[in-house]
């Protein structure tokens, strides 16, 4: 695998004044020198006036990949008006931070059930040489692949698991936003690509499952929304009967209890108003 080596260009303000001085002493000399000595200081004309095209602009963010008739020399990551051999071909690569946002997806959940996706993902370039020769088009790399992690990420975990301590898509965030970070960043190494961040920004049931789903999301809500109901009201009847027996209020034998009981489930548990009856004849 070809690692990024930097490279260590020369200064192009610098070279400006170095060319146009030896331009202007050839082209002098070519005037005053007679016959041999004319073609010398030609052809030494032709060749500063080739080291011209040496010059190339570093923006900030930006690297140079330098290649000699196909052979890698290096990367430049000075700023800035740069020179270099003239005969290197310069091909500039962004080191940026970017944003790729996927597609929504419909994938399949472990459950089975068809969900839809779609994730943004954070990256830039951090070895240039990586980048231009490992693969043919790494912007293109970053989408394909980082896609394919989502797809994959989607199906290994149910949209939301019923048991609280199994990851889910749902209810997992910070644990599937890590998991989607590290497989995206284990498919995008080769290219020399760092994730910094990834997300999922959609996730919801397919279509045609999703009232179904919703249904069964009521439902489940409901009977966990009874039982702390239930317990609560368990609770408060359990004091009453105490602090009628500790206070000697009243006494009551086993079936007023089971009586008092019932009465106090209804009230506290039912979901309308109770209307209460009075019992004047007796002592119950």
């Amino acid at each position: 695998m070809l690692k990024e080596r930097m490279i260590n260009s020369k200064g192009g303000f610098g070279m400006i004044g170095v060319l146009f001085t030896l331009q202007l002493l050839m082209v002098a000399a070519v005037v005053v020198m007679p016959g041999v000595l004319k073609a010398v200081f030609l052809l030494g004309a032709i060749v500063v006036l080739v080291c011209w095209f040496g010059f190339y602009m570093v923006h900030p963010n930006q690297s140079a990949v330098l290649q000699l008739f196909g052979r890698y020399v290096g990367t430049d990551l000075n700023n800035g008006l740069r020179w270099s051999n003239p005969l290197y071909s310069k091909q500039k690569v962004s080191l940026r931070v970017r944003n790729f946002e996927s597609s929504k997806m419909k994938v399949n959940d472990s459950a089975g059930n068809p969900v839809e996706i779609a994730a943004v993902v954070v990256w830039k370039v951090v070895d240039s040489a990586e980048a231009v020769f490992e693969v043919d088009n790494y912007e293109n790399f970053v989408s394909i692949q980082s896609e394919s992690a989502i797809r994959h990420l989607a199906s290994s975990y149910a949209y939301d698991a019923g048991n609280d301590e199994d990851i889910s898509l749902r209810s997992s965030t910070d644990d599937i936003t890590e998991l989607l970070k590290n497989e995206i960043q284990a498919r995008l190494n080769k290219a020399g690509v760092q994730v910094l961040e990834s997300r999922i920004s959609h996730l919801a049931y397919a279509q045609e499952i999703a009232s179904a789903m919703l249904q069964r999301q009521q439902a489940a809500a409901i009977v966990a929304a009874r039982r702390q109901i239930v317990e609560g009201a368990v609770g408060m009847v359990e004091s009453a009967l105490e602090q009628l027996s500790a206070r000697n209020v009243v006494e009551l034998d086993d079936e007023r209890k089971a009586a008092m009981v019932g009465n106090l489930l209804v009230v506290l548990c039912g979901d309308h108003h109770v209307q209460p009856v009075l019992n004047t004849g007796s002592l119950y």
